[in-house]
């Protein structure tokens, strides 16, 4: 019954050997419970997904077996790639809303773990049993519900880290073959995509600790010599936020008049530029005002996923700084683009 909480996975660097590898979707996770005539879809914080998505509630009845939970991702695939944006828009309070994109992005879901069925619960079965019940479970399943591929080869695992990413995959997935489920656990490996980019800090905002940084705003020029935000980096130590604020001090603005990014108060201002503090249904009421830097200073950032090629996926990871780089030369064409890769490849692969 739900509440369900998934099981996690921790980061590491490298493709660990000798185990179940699968490739990292990005999108929604989600555990979908089915009894019969009821389907729910329960989020990684266990929240009801189920009024988002009614075409996928009406595809899991038919393809899932009558009583069953099942571990998988919600995900929206455009022009032979994942689509992140298209899936957050789904999170909307008008049901209106709901059913029109619903028709115009209809969602998939993909299937990677089997947690109960029928009678038995599964959460002390080894993975590899599970897998196996799984895949019997889902054989000959039809879009747009589909079976993860999963392989035992290594090999193969690095050689999917390197095209899927063309689809809009994360990475890979390590799981050992003897693992059980244990809920909110990070027992699982994952090992994404990182790249680093030479970003402008043009602002920060204090953390929720007190007078110290909590996240510095990168920037990145676009072709017209404009300044848009792209994210930011945070994950600092607390010796080393304080560490910051001194050696922030001397860009900082006494006011944002003047700055690229003067008008981030206007609402209005946001249509037409990447500007920080956008409101979303993601943010609430959420504190977004930010101290202004002058954008003379560069540092150097890894990340691991860029959002229709305009900002940072997730928080960016501070490297250093980059004093030998001028802020005016940190544009977005220093940014990698991988290679392109149709994820019906991906999800067309056979089961191992």
């Amino acid at each position: 019954m739900p509440p369900v909480k998934p099981m996690l996975a921790k980061s590491v660097a490298r493709i660990p050997p000798g185990m179940q590898y699968e490739a990292k979707w990005d999108g929604f996770r989600a555990v979908v419970f089915r009894d019969g005539p009821e389907v729910e879809i329960g989020s990684r914080g266990t929240k009801s997904l189920t009024r988002y998505f009614p075409e996928l509630v009406e595809a899991l009845r038919e393809r899932l077996p009558e009583r069953c939970v099942v571990d998988g991702e919600i995900v929206i695939a455009r022009g032979g790639r994942l689509e992140f944006d298209a899936l957050s828009e789904r999170i909307h309070p008008a049901e209106s809303r709901v059913r029109l994109l619903a028709e115009r992005t209809p969602a998939s879901f993909v299937a990677f773990d089997l947690l109960a069925l029928f009678d038995e619960s599964l959460l002390d079965v080894s993975l590899s049993d599970r897998r196996a019940l799984l895949t019997r479970a889902l054989e000959g399943v039809s879009a747009p519900v589909h079976l993860a591929p999963a392989t035992l080869d290594r090999e193969v695992a690095e050689r999917w880290f390197e095209e899927f990413e063309g689809a809009g995959l994360d990475g890979v997935i390590a799981k050992p073959l003897d693992l059980r489920y244990r809920q909110n656990e990070r027992l699982m490996y994952k090992i994404k995509h990182e790249r680093t980019a030479d970003c402008v800090v043009a602002g920060f905002r204090f953390h929720k600790s007190g007078p110290v940084v909590g996240s510095l705003l990168l920037g990145l020029y676009d072709d017209g010599g404009t300044l848009q935000h792209v994210g930011v980096c945070a994950a600092f130590a607390m010796k080393r936020r304080a560490e910051l604020m001194a050696e922030l001090e001397p860009l900082r603005m006494e006011s944002v008049a003047g700055h690229p990014w003067a008008a981030w108060t206007e609402e209005a201002a946001h249509e037409g530029a990447r500007l920080p503090g956008a409101v979303s249904r993601w943010t609430g009421k959420k504190d977004l005002s930010w101290v202004p830097l002058r954008p003379e200073r560069v540092c150097e950032v890894a990340y691991d996923h860029m959002e229709n090629g305009a900002r940072f996926r997730h928080t960016a990871q501070f490297r250093a700084w980059r004093l030998d780089r001028d802020p005016g030369s940190c544009t977005y064409a220093q940014l990698e683009e991988p290679a392109g890769y149709d994820l019906t490849e991906v999800l067309g692969s056979p089961p191992a």
